[in-house]
């Protein structure tokens, strides 16, 4: 299924000094591509080629935008999916930094060099080939692309693929950018929303920028596209947009108009959603009649069980959490008025889609937590939740209800870390298009390279992603024939899909690190492992994994690995590092201070 091309292979030895007669080949290859690459502003069949923007939302389960039958109010997003396609079965990677990779380069995460994030990346595999966590040599993305042909190419918001000289978008491919070189922020103020980070590394054009001290995330990173492309003028050259949301990762705030609209939608409490989620999901045919609802699942607190206090708080959790996905929806509106104001909507191929499934942490009853959130400024209450200052989440009951009618969230191989919305409209798709058969997330830059008639096969690292146009035009019922298989890891989650089938493996906490069998056609949900009834094909699947790996250089997980207690070593480290000499000083004070008032006590005895 994958075939390595040369520059692959010569990216994989760039690390040592005999290697750099390979890197300067490398080099010259990207040149000449460039050079051979006559910028145009018309496609082969004459007509404008068209612009491009990509709206990423950070941490959307499948059905949260209203199109796709969720509770918050997202009309401009509904509006795109009646004029354009809109994907049922589109799965991505469990992280962002890997499913970003992957969305901007169309090639897998490990070729990419972005195998997983820095926050949970283990010792053993630092630094080794695919895990270096940015984009290695030879990987083209998107904008690199376009540029070369004749595209103006901008960026804002999240980044979050590596932050070395060279590494920030202004080194791959795009003009302008307003870059956060995280995994998250506060939205309402550039500060760190963990201890992982000492700052919010906002970075504009590659260097530190200069943020107001205050804002509101979705608004901001609007406002900053729309400037770029006003800065530049009336031009003929069409330009890509890359807009990278915060919504809806945590902190999940919102502006409280849009928090108020949702006043007691979610007092019924996150069983009640997760049932609702999965009835509409078969009403609106996003999952088979017959299809198999997983009981309450056992690993998680039951409604029922809270109190009264907690029952308030966490229900309100959910509605900041819908305000947010409506607020952020409001403003790609403004960005879409202005394409319409300025005549160019008509010309724009726009996408919408989530980089993986809902986040399941809990920040607030994390270990150390207590400590650092008031010290930075943060508190989880009832009143203000949402606002500035508030740490909000959603965690894990929450997150599995929203993932619905999947199972799982962010972090897992399971179609609810997974599975999640993608509408695509403009020029060359046709209106009112629905996509059932399988997609992936290194699909997005084939196909839109293709709609703009601009060559996918440029140079640099192969794509392992293809174009969905054919399938958008209905001219092949599927882009991956039922005997092709499509792998995914992240950090030891692992999936291979071969038609209706699914090879999952899930770690703990929330897995078992076994591998189970899933027909998807029929069982979206994953309810029933059909390992034992069907072990010739298990076998097959297991081999075809196998070979993914191969091919794609994962390297195996350690022993005994756990994601959260990886996050809390990395952090402190980095603290450490960051600070040492302050966190030395204040261990010396406690010590001395300790020692003397225990010398003066003795002698007081004496």
């Amino acid at each position: 299924m994958y075939f390595p091309s040369d520059a692959y292979h010569c990216s994989r030895s760039t690390r040592s000094r005999a290697a750099r007669p390979c890197l300067v080949a490398l080099i010259l290859l990207g040149l000449g591509t460039l050079a051979a690459t006559t910028p145009a502003l018309a496609r082969d069949d004459g007509t404008k080629r068209p612009n491009v923007v990509v709206f990423m939302i950070d941490d959307a389960a499948f059905m949260d935008l209203g199109t796709y039958g969720g509770e918050a109010h997202t009309p401009t997003i509904d509006a795109l999916a009646k004029r354009g396609a809109m994907f049922t079965s589109h799965h991505t990677s469990p992280l962002c930094s890997p499913s970003r990779a992957m969305l901007l380069t169309g090639i897998d995460n490990h070729r990419t060099g972005v195998a997983t994030i820095e926050e949970v990346l283990p010792p053993e595999q630092a630094g080794k080939p695919g895990y270096s966590l940015r984009f290695e040599p030879g990987v083209l993305t998107i904008a690199d692309r376009l540029k070369a042909a004749g595209y103006r190419t901008y960026m804002s918001g999240k980044w979050h693929l590596g932050h070395g000289p060279g590494d920030l978008p202004n080194g791959h491919g795009f003009d302008r950018s307003l870059a956060l070189d995280a995994s998250g922020a506060d939205n309402w103020a550039p500060k760190p929303y963990m201890p992982y980070y000492q700052t919010a590394p906002w970075f504009e054009d590659g260097a530190p920028a200069k943020m107001p001290e205050s804002y509101y995330s979705s608004e901001m990173i609007v406002d900053r596209m729309i400037s770029y492309l006003q800065a530049d003028g009336p031009k003929q050259d069409p330009f890509f947009a890359y807009v990278a949301f915060q919504a809806i990762h945590i902190p999940v705030q919102a502006p409280q108009q849009y928090i108020d609209n949702y006043a007691g939608r979610f007092d019924a409490g996150w069983d009640v959603l997760r049932r609702e989620r999965f009835e509409r999901a078969k009403a609106r045919g996003l999952i088979p009649p017959g299809a198999a609802f997983e009981p309450e699942p056992e690993r998680l607190k039951r409604w029922d069980t809270l109190s009264e206090d907690d029952r308030k708080i966490y229900a309100k959790s959910m509605q900041v959490y819908a305000g947010m996905i409506e607020a952020m929806d409001h403003h790609i509106g403004r960005f879409v008025d202005w394409l319409a104001k300025t005549g160019q909507l008509e010309n724009t191929i726009i996408v919408v889609t989530s980089d993986n499934g809902p986040e399941p942490s809990d920040p607030v009853h994390t270990r150390g937590m207590g400590i650092w959130m008031p010290l930075n400024g943060y508190s989880w209450k009832l009143d203000g939740l949402g606002g500035p200052g508030s740490l909000n989440f959603i965690g894990p009951e929450w997150a599995e209800a929203a993932s619905s009618p999947g199972r799982l969230f962010k972090f897992y191989a399971a179609e609810g870390g997974l599975r999640v919305p993608f509408v695509i409209a403009g020029p060359g798709v046709n209106p009112g298009t629905g996509i059932a058969t399988p997609s992936f997330v290194t699909d997005v830059t084939p196909t839109l390279l293709d709609l703009a008639g601009v060559p996918a096969d440029g140079g640099g690292v192969k794509m392992t992603g293809r174009t969905l146009r054919p399938v958008m035009d209905g001219q092949v019922p599927r882009a991956y024939p039922p005997d092709t298989p499509v792998g995914i890891e992240v950090s030891g989650n692992s999936a291979l899909f071969k038609g209706d089938w699914k090879l999952v493996r899930n770690i703990p906490p929330y897995g078992d690190g076994t591998w189970k069998l899933h027909e998807l056609a029929l069982d979206p949900g994953e309810t029933k492992d059909l390992s034992s009834e069907r072990p010739d094909l298990k076998a097959e699947l297991l081999r075809d994994y196998a070979a993914y790996e191969r091919e794609m250089g994962v390297l195996p997980m350690p022993e005994g690995y756990d994601s959260y207690r990886q996050v809390m070593i990395n952090s402190l480290k980095r603290q450490l590092r960051a600070s040492g000499w302050r966190i030395t000083f204040v261990v010396v004070l406690l010590v001395t201070v300790t020692l003397l008032v225990r010398r003066r006590r003795r002698a007081r005895r004496a």
